[in-house]
């Protein structure tokens, strides 16, 4: 896919989900990656061999290059403010892994900093830009639902330590089910329904510790400090009631990601944590029935087209999708659910954030618009 201009990416942290991106990036001529850095400079210097890219010789280094427009935070989440702080001091655009911050007091000084820097943010998950995702919402958008009255939202397992390689940090502070898998939850639902107004919650820790059941550390115990087990409803703006439950504490189950159900309809919307998956719709009392992915969605499939976007966004002066303003619109809610659970009440959301705007253009067309 073609671009009038290359704009120049530099990634910091180079951990798992770098090769995601690294391999993504490659379909998007508008990216033009300048540079890997990270703490552990050899681990940079081993990716950037593996896809061909140049290394940074420091964060430092990467920070100051002027051919980088775009600094994408790959880093974990408890550093995620801190290092997007120093890119938007820099006067570098941010893109950082989900979520925004830890908190939604750093997020929002993230967010701030960069405004008055006249830089941009973004912010995984971007994921609702896949096919399935912007096809349910355009069947959203049609009225073929009518108007949506409530629905579920579904994300549990046994937990990440059945098969990362070091997952201790899923269950230090920054980690949990909220703020590993809401965000992608989370913004899907924002992204279909407009912003939430207020959040109800309650949430359980049932393990003080848990021991690590995957190579190369199986058998050592890991601390928990967060809530492992969450469960509430959002109340949408819209007036929409979707329940949602995040869990690190569930051994097998049989949900769907995702039911959303309309005055004219219910609809079945893929898994969050990618951006393909089939699409169903029933009208009451009828049986569900596949919805074919059609152009312009099929083939919006690619890990990092929130950075290309943003990319976008930046040569054409008009916003990008996966927005600091959807993000910490989404971190406030899911800051939310602590609140609501800790103090057992319905808490009320400041924020708000206008749904991203749908894909109108195939990626086929050598576009995105």
């Amino acid at each position: 896919m073609s671009a009038a201009r290359r704009v120049g990416v530099g990634i910091i942290g180079t951990g798992n989900i770098s090769s995601a991106y690294l391999t993504a990036m490659k379909g998007f001529d508008v990216l033009d990656i300048r540079g890997l850095a990270d703490m552990k400079q050899d681990l940079a210097a081993k990716r950037a061999a593996e896809f061909n890219v140049p290394v940074a010789a420091s964060v430092e280094a990467l920070l100051a290059d002027p051919s980088v427009e775009i600094i994408v935070n790959l880093t974990i989440p408890r550093a995620h403010v801190e290092v997007g702080l120093r890119a938007v001091a820099a006067g570098k655009h941010i893109y950082g892994e989900k979520p925004l911050g830890i908190t939604y007091a750093e997020g929002k000084k993230l967010v701030d900093a960069a405004k008055a820097k006249g830089v941009r943010v973004g912010s995984a998950p971007d994921t609702f830009l896949g096919g399935g995702h912007q096809q349910a919402r355009a069947i959203v958008d049609s009225g073929a639902l009518g108007t949506i009255v409530g629905g579920s939202a579904y994300f549990a397992c046994p937990g990440h330590e059945f098969w990362h390689p070091d997952p201790a940090f899923y269950y230090d502070i920054g980690g949990g089910p909220v703020l590993d898998m809401g965000p992608y939850y989370i913004t899907q639902l924002v992204n279909l329904l407009g912003p939430v107004a207020k959040v109800q919650a309650l949430s359980l820790t049932p393990h003080a510790e848990r021991p690590i059941r995957s190579e190369p550390k199986k058998g050592q115990m890991m601390p928990v400090k967060v809530a492992t087990h969450v469960t509430g409803t959002l109340i949408f703006a819209s007036g929409a009631l979707i329940q949602v439950t995040l869990s690190f504490d569930v051994p097998a189950h049989k949900h769907l990601p995702y039911e959303l159900y309309g005055t004219e309809g219910a609809m079945l919307v893929p898994d969050p944590n990618a951006f393909a998956g089939p699409v169903q719709v029933a009208k009451p009392r009828g049986q569900f029935e596949d919805v074919p992915v059609t152009l312009p969605y099929a083939d919006a499939n690619y890990r990092s087209i929130g950075v290309a976007d943003m990319a976008y966004g930046i040569l054409n002066n008009r916003p990008h999708r996966a927005s600091g303003e959807l993000a910490l619109h989404v971190l406030e809610v899911m800051e939310a659910f602590e609140v609501a659970s800790k103090e057992g009440r319905v808490v009320d959301i400041k924020t708000t954030a206008a749904r991203p705007a749908p894909i109108s253009e195939s990626l086929t067309a050598g576009k995105l618009s």
